[in-house]
């Protein structure tokens, strides 16, 4: 009997969107398996827009600790390593130097004064031959491999590559000798050391990610790496995903003749001053008069349940809108289970669509409105009453993904709060969106086919 089976991981919300919602597996003819831990509300939701024929929850996992302790040392020496090659001190805020909570202090300082140990590359490859031969000693692996066998799988693709118990489905899947394939999940993850499983193919967006993956893993074959473009673009290319104009200013409760300005905020870690960053908008819109041709969408990070932007919101109600992103959400409400809507996505569409510009700190949203030729702003200052004193703009911008920036002019750079109508609403230094599609052509390969076909071609090919 012939294997014609796949079975798909999807770790986090943003791979169901950008995998199952796109065309990635329409065409395959295999039959499509989704393995997750998704509650049964969630499962049907997701059925209602994708082509998945069966569906087979996820064992239990419960890391051990060596299991964890291997991994936290394999991702401290691989930061310092990471650091060693690029020169870049900012890689190691990808570590949590304080930890709370006696165990955990005395867990990681011992895992800090181990990697000093660890800086050979040799010697963080054993790590990980350490590390593969204990995943390989959790019940959950034989639970796992019993059940891949059973079911005849022929290949296993993962959305995201730093997911835990991905590492064991696949050494359970390479052991039974089945084709692996994982997403290197966004533009800024592989210097942050956390690549926890191994594959036959890894998918990456574009050339320069295949040569950062080369650069901090040198043991993976450069055959594996498959340059494919990511799908979570191709949604703007499809007039279908637009919402009805009319239709989408009444439901958000925004004015037909104003402008509108888009913020996007990021997670609270990420940007913990986002909702004063929207009151300053908000505050020098009015002050220049400005409430009458122009309106703030506000569209918050999925997995952002702070309420953190409520005060500002109420306070300038007439000029901020919210558009909430469209997403299920468990009661636990943990970023790993929350999972978007297909309306989520026309909603972003059209939010990029309709929107004059967008503001945020260092999102990957400016691809997204680039897309429309629309510009981004990226906000360059610090508040003078941080919320996190340890946090700060200077910082963000000095992160590794940063580097593949071709020049400044690729956004506008929004220094200080007096600058916001000049950069914002005058738009003033920004001289093309060329220069913000050279950027995207460098992180995004938009090359021969799409990246759905591309990477269904791969699997297909591959799949021998």
């Amino acid at each position: 009997m012939d294997k014609n089976k796949i079975v798909l991981l999807f770790p986090d919300g943003v791979g169901i969107r950008n995998y199952l919602y796109s065309n990635v597996f329409n065409n395959l003819n295999k039959d499509i398996i989704l393995f997750h831990n998704f509650d049964r509300e969630t499962i049907e939701a997701i059925k209602e827009n994708t082509a998945i024929n069966e569906e087979i929850s996820i064992p239990s996992y419960k890391e051990s600790v060596k299991e964890k302790f291997l991994r936290e040392l394999i991702c401290l020496s691989r930061l310092h390593y990471n650091n060693s090659k690029v020169n870049n001190p900012t890689l190691l805020t990808n570590w949590n130097w304080k930890q709370k909570g006696f165990s955990k202090k005395i867990f990681y300082k011992t895992i800090e004064l181990l990697s000093a140990f660890f800086k050979d590359y040799s010697s963080i490859l054993k790590l990980e031959r350490m590390y593969q031969k204990a995943i390989r000693q959790n019940s959950f692996y034989d639970e796992v491999k019993t059940i891949l066998k059973q079911q005849q799988i022929d290949h296993v693709f993962c959305s995201h590559q730093r997911a835990l118990n991905a590492a064991p489905v696949f050494a359970a899947a390479s052991d039974l000798g089945i084709k692996t394939s994982t997403v290197i999940y966004s533009w800024d993850n592989l210097p942050k050391a956390r690549l926890a499983l191994r594959a036959d193919n890894y998918l990456v967006w574009s050339g320069y990610m295949k040569n950062e993956l080369k650069q901090y893993y040198p043991e993976i074959l450069s055959d594996d790496i498959h340059v494919t473009g990511t799908p979570q673009f191709e949604f703007y290319d499809d007039p279908k995903n637009l919402i009805d104009k009319k239709s989408f200013y009444r439901e958000y409760d925004l004015d037909l003749n104003k402008k509108i300005i888009c913020f996007s905020g990021d997670d609270i870690k990420t940007s913990p001053d986002d909702p004063d960053y929207l009151k300053d908008i908000a505050e020098e819109i009015i002050k220049a008069n400005l409430q009458n041709e122009y309106q703030i969408l506000l569209r918050r990070c999925p997995v952002d349940f702070s309420g953190r932007f409520d005060k500002v919101v109420k306070q300038y109600k007439d000029l901020i809108k919210e558009a909430p992103p469209v997403w299920y959400f468990s009661k636990s409400k943990e970023w790993n289970t929350v999972y978007p809507t297909f309306k989520d996505v026309k909603l972003l569409v059209s939010t990029a669509f309709y929107s004059d510009i967008v503001v945020n700190v260092g999102s990957t949203m400016a691809f997204d409105f680039g897309k429309f030729n629309k510009p981004c702003v990226f906000i360059n200052y610090d508040q003078q009453n941080q919320n996190d004193k340890r946090w700060s703009v200077k910082t963000i911008y000095q992160f590794q993904h940063f580097k593949s920036m071709p020049n400044d002019d690729a956004v506008i750079w929004l220094n200080n709060k007096e600058e916001i109508i000049d950069k914002i609403i005058y738009k003033k230094e920004w001289n093309s969106i060329s220069n913000l599609k050279e950027w995207y052509n460098i992180v995004v390969e938009e090359k021969n086919n799409s990246a759905s076909i591309n990477i269904s071609n791969l699997i297909k090919n591959r799949n021998v």
